[in-house]
């Protein structure tokens, strides 16, 4: 299947063993990107740099980097989503960025999670509430956004562990 945001590159529709969530993703038109075997190695050099590119006179690389490598752990249990709003913007998540999101990730308190609540998908940081139950804090400081304090007739589920993210400037 051709994947309509990126049309060089191919990807199958995202499948999930629980039929609630392969409805919900099937419905979004999630896919999964096709894991390609060939290794993308890029220069990383050796200088940080606050703001700009590597100072000229700094012409060794310290080390090559795959992104892949980079932000994927385990590829048969990563997909990506498309950030949308701006209730992570101080976690670093703004609209259109890409999370990169583990199925295989054990989700501990304080991780950024993927979740599904009352059926509908959200990304917050986990926490717990006084009486333990589940609380999924937004990270904008603008009071704009509320935490999602779970309670025993909702319906919810940790659909992943974001572990990275990534975005385009052009």
């Amino acid at each position: 299947m051709r994947n309509q945001h990126y049309p060089n590159q191919t990807a199958t529709p995202f499948a999930s063993p629980h039929p609630f969530l392969a409805a919900i993703s099937a419905k979004a038109g999630w896919l999964r990107p096709k894991v390609q075997n060939a290794q993308l190695s890029l220069p990383l050099y050796n200088s940080k740099v606050p703001a700009g590119f590597p100072s000229p006179a700094d012409d060794h690389v310290e080390q090559r980097l795959d992104p892949t490598e980079y932000l994927i752990d385990q590829a048969d249990a990563t997909f990506f989503v498309t950030i949308q709003g701006e209730s992570m913007i101080e976690a670093g998540l703004m609209p259109h960025d890409k999370a990169v999101v583990d199925r295989s990730k054990k989700p501990l308190l304080g991780d950024i999670v993927l979740a599904v609540v009352d059926g509908e998908f959200t990304i917050k940081t986990l926490s717990k509430q006084p009486n333990s139950a589940p609380r999924l804090l937004p990270a904008n400081a603008s009071g704009a956004y509320a935490p999602i304090d779970l309670k025993g007739e909702m319906q919810f589920e940790i659909w992943g562990v974001v572990i990275g993210a990534f975005r385009r400037f052009r």
